[in-house]
């Protein structure tokens, strides 16, 4: 029996500031990272419960984030510069993570810095990737990929992990590989020339280049390094 290969994607994102995540809000009234965050529910339950552990002291009266979802909020455990807190909200309320995890992916990794969400999560493809990205803009004002990590079997049954981290490209560098992707830049023959994207992009041409090539350098060198 010939083996099946197996491939996936591994996708860690950021969303900014998402209002209706308790964490992130207590994240930022304190200015605290959360470690871990872990989610119960049975079901025939309505109610979430969760935990967060995050890295410092919080006080009580730092906790209250105007979430009218949650029916309890209570410090289960306190020790030198960890705090763990538990709460109970509803259930269905369209949350970053029931989101992703409504499109059929468990959230493996969750996370908070600052009243940032940061999750991690496994998907089949990046088609299937864009599909979960976009579902997820649709309700949140920033939704960024920071990190990939791409597995495919090679020979010998290996599995071969590349790391594309998109915080590595700044802005500009990022947008010229958006643009021009989009253009069909990269397409054989090629849909639009450097001239075309930069004029899309509403800078020289010279301009243009040197932002791709910097960021295609960037990629690259995570693609060989990993």
């Amino acid at each position: 029996m010939a083996e099946t290969e197996a491939s996936g994607i591994r996708a860690e994102i950021r969303v900014s500031s998402p209002s209706d995540c308790p964490v992130a809000g207590i994240s930022d009234k304190n200015g605290a990272t959360s470690r871990s965050v872990s989610r119960t529910s049975s079901a025939d339950s309505s109610v979430v419960t969760e935990e967060a552990v995050f890295d410092n002291h919080i006080d009580m009266e730092d906790t209250k984030v105007g979430d009218d979802s949650i029916t309890e909020m209570d410090e289960v455990f306190s020790y030198d510069s960890e705090t763990v807190f538990r709460f109970s909200r509803e259930k269905g309320r369209g949350c970053a993570c029931e989101c992703i995890e409504g499109s059929g992916f468990p959230v493996v990794d969750t996370y908070t810095h600052d009243g940032d969400l940061f999750l991690t999560f496994h998907v089949p493809d990046k088609e299937t990737l864009k599909r979960v990205i976009e579902r997820l803009g649709e309700r949140y004002t920033s939704v960024e990929v920071r990190r990939l990590i791409r597995s495919e079997t090679g020979e010998g049954g290996r599995n071969d992990l590349v790391l594309v981290d998109r915080s590595e490209l700044t802005e500009k560098q990022k947008e010229a590989l958006r643009k021009a992707h989009e253009m069909g830049y990269f397409e054989h023959p090629k849909d639009a020339n450097a001239g075309e994207v930069a004029e899309e992009l509403g800078v020289a041409t010279s301009t243009f280049t040197e932002h791709l090539s910097v960021a295609q350098s960037k990629v690259l060198r995570c693609v060989v390094d990993g």
